[in-house]
């Protein structure tokens, strides 16, 4: 998926994604899926991309920093930030881990 094909115009920023993700999968793998994430990012990405964890598959991908602050008002200028998504519920989280 291009960080194009992204429209996050009809998800709502919200701060339970990742405390969901953890009761979910554990704290170990959810860990782990935010830092392939980051290794992703490291990859693939650049200064303008961001990437995008999603919580029902853990799936990733790499999101334009400027669409998800256009769509969202979410601020994702930074180091080792992860947009953590639900398809499903229609949320998205962003995490900076530390």
């Amino acid at each position: 998926m291009r960080a194009s094909d992204f429209d996050l115009t009809p998800f709502t920023p919200v701060n339970h994604l990742w405390p969901a993700l953890v009761e979910r999968l554990g704290r170990e793998r959810s860990q782990q899926a935010i830092r392939q994430a980051l290794d992703l990012q490291r990859m693939r990405g650049h200064e303008g991309t961001l990437p995008v964890l999603f919580t029902e598959t853990c799936g990733l991908a790499l999101a334009s920093t400027d669409l998800v602050r256009e769509q969202t008002g979410l601020n994702s200028h930074g180091e080792r930030m992860v947009l953590i998504l639900s398809s499903r519920s229609q949320e998205v989280q962003l995490l900076q881990e530390l």
